[in-house]
């Protein structure tokens, strides 16, 4: 006999799939061997896409998690507004940095994969966009890879950083982002207390086999 009304159990359980975060970036999420997952950001024009062969080269057994930036610039995605090369958009990198550090929380459950062993593995933008969720909100992140990437802002307040490993490769010919920026970078992570590895390669900003290498052998000492 049907009575009209569903089992309290089946409205429960699907009062639950409503409640529960759901990852609001376009991404791709590929479930690893190990319970690292590597959070993959990609530079200006990048996709979702661009950085899963990186990805699978730095650890073959990680889960990779990547979203898409949702700003475009001339049509193209970043993943926060800037007002000239090397200029950023203070606020809205600030706004940003908190919607993807709630993306990943939201992915985290979605997926069922372990908040704590996020790696940022970023590029240009996405680097600059990684060492802002290191600034900002540091309990996302406990290890970051950051090629070619710049000081994104000052935070307020210093955050706590004496738990995270950081590794940096800087181009030593890079046009758009000169050493001294690269050392301010490091110097900014090192007083808030992260340990942090900098590496220079003979390169301009484009990214080298060097650069992979390196920062593979590193990430594999982290284990």
């Amino acid at each position: 006999m049907q009575t009209g009304h569903r089992p309290v159990a089946t409205t429960f359980a699907n009062l639950l799939l409503v409640m529960r975060p759901r990852p609001d970036f376009i991404h791709e999420f590929i479930p690893g061997s190990s319970n690292r997952t590597l959070l993959l950001l990609h530079g200006t024009g990048g996709n979702e896409r661009d950085l899963i062969p990186l990805g699978r080269e730095l650890d073959p057994t990680a889960a990779l998690l990547s979203p898409r930036g949702k700003v475009l610039e001339n049509g193209i995605p970043r993943f926060f507004r800037r007002l000239a090369e090397g200029v950023f958009d203070l606020q809205d990198l600030k706004n940003r940095t908190n919607e993807l550090a709630d993306f990943v929380a939201a992915a985290a459950q979605h997926y069922g994969f372990a908040a704590d062993k996020v790696v940022a593995a970023g590029y240009s933008n996405g680097a600059n966009i990684a060492a802002s969720l290191l600034l900002l909100r540091p309990e996302v992140l406990s290890v970051a890879i950051l090629f070619r990437a710049m000081v994104p802002l000052i935070p307020e307040t210093k955050p706590n950083l004496s738990s995270a490993n950081v590794w940096i490769g800087a181009g030593s010919y890079d046009p758009i982002i000169p050493t001294s920026e690269t050392k301010r970078l490091a110097e900014l992570l090192r007083s808030a207390g992260a340990d942090v590895t900098l590496r220079y390669f003979p390169a301009g900003h484009e990214l080298t086999p060097d650069d992979v290498e390196a920062a593979r052998d590193w990430l594999t000492l982290l284990r």
